[in-house]
């Protein structure tokens, strides 16, 4: 219910959350098939910049070929990215509350393991387990298996965005309130991550929260980011923004964007063979992702398809760092392009909207469990008299 004397402006919460968890969908999908490949590589695969979905780098071997073997990425096949996006959804709609990192352990892990889904990369039913990546199959074998306190489960992970690539929904249900966000998210990835991994997480989240918020821009968000964020995914968030605030097309910000970030990226120059610092906890460094996803936001003033673009054609984690930039974009209320979103669904044979219906309703169900749960601490806050109201 919008206050009396007050409009909605802009997109509605309907609007933004269907933008941030389709877009998210959509940016992943671009990404994939470039994935760990230089904005040259890709340019010269390509004929020129990635202008929408695209097939497999090796076409027709996809099954075969290293190092992307066994998985079809491309032809608007999403990623893990989104499959566990789509999971902690699932966990949401189950908890129908704020999550912590318990939750993970109670829900997304046993989801993982147990319930056969169609994975889009593997073209089969499988379980999601056989899909994800090291540093997620890292949930299932510590709280699992091997019953660690959830809380502490991601001490000890690999430090890559595994943990920030899925945190939307946490933004999301915190809709317009980075800071609660943050803290929630944080929480969540102390299962999955540690170090600039688990901050990252954090900071998207509440990335996410701040662009679902009337009025922001694209630097507001940057903004929001800023005086959350820590360490040294804080330097890298500012310098990054910095450098994007000078480009307004992202073809002439894919290398100054790279060099802006690289000092805080612990993977190194050649993505598919990590210095031997890689991945390690540290207070200094930053995961690439999220600080090239916000610049390309900056780049692309907002604009969902410049920003996604922008973000498949810088190469690299393009897939995560698209994943991002779409939910973000979304999340403004930048349109999806249908033709995009309708093709993705087709070929990743997902149902992309569910989700952010089931999302929407638990975001208002969880804001109204909040308001009475203010109320009371505020009326038994009033009668400790901490309010200094007279009698």
């Amino acid at each position: 219910m919008t206050p009396k004397g007050e409009e909605c402006s802009g997109p509605g919460l309907d609007e933004r959350i269907t933008g941030a968890l389709v877009g998210a969908a959509v940016g992943d999908a671009l990404g994939g098939p470039v994935e760990g490949y230089s904005p040259d590589q890709i340019a010269e695969r390509h004929g020129g910049r990635v202008q929408g979905i695209v097939g497999p780098w090796h076409g027709d071997a996809w099954r075969t070929a290293r190092p992307i073997a066994p998985y079809h990425k491309g032809d608007g096949h999403v990623t893990d990215d989104t499959l566990m996006t789509h999971a902690l959804v699932r966990v949401y709609t189950r908890v129908r509350d704020h999550l912590d990192a318990y939750a993970i352990a109670d829900h997304l892990v046993p989801d993982l393991m147990t319930n056969p889904r169609w994975i889009p990369e593997l073209e089969a039913e499988a379980l999601p387990l056989q899909r994800i990546f090291l540093a997620e199959k890292w949930l299932v074998a510590r709280l699992a298996y091997g019953h660690l306190d959830p809380r502490e489960a991601g001490t000890g992970n690999i430090v890559n965005c595994g943990a920030a690539m899925y945190m939307a929904p946490v933004g999301l249900v915190n809709a317009a309130n980075p800071a609660v966000a943050y803290a929630e998210a944080l929480d969540v990835a102390g299962a999955h991550q540690s170090s600039y991994g688990r901050e990252a997480a954090g900071v998207f989240a509440a990335a996410v929260a701040a662009a679902a918020t009337p009025g922001v821009t694209p630097e507001s968000v940057v903004t929001a980011c800023l005086g959350l964020a820590k360490d040294g995914t804080r330097e890298a968030i500012d310098r990054v923004s910095e450098v994007a605030s000078r480009h307004r097309d992202f073809e002439s910000a894919l290398t100054p964007l790279r060099e802006a970030v690289a000092p805080y990226d612990t993977v190194g120059a050649d993505y598919r063979s990590p210095s031997l610092a890689a991945r390690r906890p540290s207070r200094l460094h930053s995961i690439e992702e999220l600080p090239v996803a916000l610049g390309m936001l900056v780049v692309s003033g907002g604009d969902y398809r410049q920003a996604v673009l922008g973000s498949v054609n810088y190469g690299r984690d393009c897939d995560s760092i698209a994943t991002m930039a779409g939910a973000l974009a979304g999340a403004l209320g930048s349109p999806v392009p249908e033709d995009w979103s309708k093709a993705v669904a087709e070929a990743s044979r997902l149902d992309l909207w569910e989700p952010a219906r089931a999302l929407t309703e638990v975001a208002r169900e969880v804001f109204a469990e909040d308001v009475r749960r203010r109320r009371s601490h505020e009326a038994a806050f009033h009668r400790l008299g901490g309010s200094r109201c007279s009698a």
